[in-house]
């Protein structure tokens, strides 16, 4: 989720579409990817939560992830919705290493390629970006922007183009120069989708905001790589 923070700005022709009426600060929201509690952590929380024990009478409720829904989601989910059926492909003919994006708002990060293999983090951010560099079967080894990796099923990818903002603080301007107009601000974490890249400038739209960004202020693309 994103929020925005309107700040003092000029009126814009409606004509065009990339002036705003307000100059915003547009925010990520955390957390991206919380780790999940492995099982020696989830016994010790179970017994300190035994009935009659002190933390018990004091703490009313600590959330813990329901493995059986996992598992029930990524064995029964259908491949074709997934990053092949967006991607215009078959698995066998796509590139790696490739960018995808996140198609659920809760994404399990596996050890290994199934659901025998323990959760190491939970993604709570739809769109995502992500690197595909490796498969097994219906399951894809990916890596986030902070190079963490780990293996997720395929109906949980889809070929959408996005990016995460990696720069403190990024100025989506309305023109591909230094010095052009600013259309918002863009903090880190903000995710949005890449519409077009050439050497140095990129397309960007982020929360209905569309404007340019330098490739080294967000991570989704390759270095050279052009998108039409």
């Amino acid at each position: 989720m994103q929020g925005w923070t309107p700040e003092g700005g000029k009126p814009g022709a409606e004509s065009d579409p990339l002036e705003l009426s307000v100059m915003m600060t547009i925010s990520a929201i955390p957390p991206i990817r919380p780790r999940l509690f492995h099982l020696p952590v989830i016994l010790a929380v179970a017994v300190l939560l035994a009935p009659g024990s002190a933390l018990a009478q004091t703490t009313s409720q600590i959330p813990i992830t329901d493995a059986t829904t996992d598992v029930t989601t990524e064995a029964t989910a259908d491949a074709t919705t997934g990053e092949i059926a967006n991607a215009g492909s078959t698995a066998i003919n796509l590139k790696l290493p490739r960018f995808a994006s996140l198609r659920a708002d809760e994404v399990n990060l596996r050890a290994g390629p199934g659901t025998r293999y323990p959760i190491e983090w939970v993604y709570k951010r739809r769109n995502l970006p992500v690197e595909v560099i490796d498969e097994f079967d219906t399951w894809r080894r990916i890596r986030d922007w902070q190079g963490t990796e780990g293996w997720v099923h395929q109906s949980m990818l889809n070929g959408r183009r996005s990016i995460i903002i990696v720069d403190d603080l990024a100025m989506l301007q309305r023109d591909p120069q230094e010095d052009a107009r600013g259309v918002a601000r863009l903090e880190a974490g903000v995710i949005g989708r890449v519409d077009s890249c050439g050497d140095i400038w990129c397309v960007v739209t982020a929360f209905n905001r569309k404007g340019w960004l330098r490739r080294e202020q967000f991570y989704g693309v390759y270095p050279g790589e052009e998108i039409q």
